[in-house]
């Protein structure tokens, strides 16, 4: 017997039936049945999600609509997503999927603001208010922000360290600037503005400050250094070492 193909991890089996585990018959309207498997059917599957997103934010989604939805039945979803949860992050990714490569200025500043600009653009719009519909649902869904961070983590850990390694090569920042907590802190003080402001969309010269103040000094600074002994390090006593604290 065919078996299905695990898009999510983890399947539910096809609840019987003649037909392959990993197909269907799609009807829209009143048109003859087609028979749709594999990309097919998961891009069906998609676009029914996301458009339930669109329509209904994350509480409204439910397998039974986005079923009826995409014409075919739940079976066929519960093959690729185990829950609800998964398909959400996998619609949300639909939607918001990167429709630009990585950005190449000529410069590490150039790069890192563009790629903060296009983050913020994706944020604050509709498809932006729909992750963030998932982020507050998933205060009651454990297993739904496991899946936000690892989904969301892996795409922009990527673009970011992908940022840096083009900076090492050419020569605008130590190799040991190559880290992926010094990749991620662009994006975590971006999320933070969001989070503790409530912000719909960060001002351009906030982006700026944290590639000025914040990413590049720390890009910069992770060139190795040769340890200072205590007794460099140690500061020279004021002339009052030793007497009233409260004085100068």
């Amino acid at each position: 017997m065919r078996t299905a193909r695990t898009l999510s991890g983890g399947g539910l089996g096809d609840g019987g039936g003649g037909m392959a585990a990993d197909e269907d018959l799609g009807r829209r309207g009143d048109g003859p049945a087609t028979r749709r498997r594999g990309e097919a059917l998961e891009q069906a599957i998609l676009e029914a999600a996301a458009a339930e997103l669109r329509e209904s934010g994350y509480a409204g989604m439910t397998m039974d609509k986005v079923a009826r939805r995409a014409a075919t039945n739940k079976n066929a979803i519960y093959r690729r997503w185990r829950h609800r949860a998964a398909l959400g992050v996998a619609a949300y990714r639909h939607l918001a999927r990167s429709r630009t490569p990585t950005p190449d200025t000529g410069s590490l500043r150039g790069d890192a603001l563009e790629l903060l600009r296009r983050t913020n653009a994706t944020w604050s719009s509709p498809e932006g208010a729909i992750l963030r519909d998932l982020l507050a649902a998933s205060s009651d869904d454990p297993q739904l922000l496991t899946l936000l961070r690892e989904q969301a983590g892996d795409a922009m850990g990527t673009a970011w360290l992908t940022l840096l390694s083009r900076a090492v090569a050419r020569a605008e920042a130590p190799p040991e600037a190559l880290h992926p907590r010094v990749a991620a802190l662009p994006m975590t003080l971006l999320r933070g503005e969001y989070a503790l402001r409530g912000l719909p969309s960060v001002p351009d010269a906030v982006l700026t400050e944290i590639v000025d103040e914040v990413f590049l000094p720390l890009v910069r600074g992770r060139s190795p250094q040769a340890p200072q002994t205590l007794t460099s390090a140690a500061p020279t006593p004021p002339p009052n070492a030793g007497g009233d604290p409260l004085r100068a």
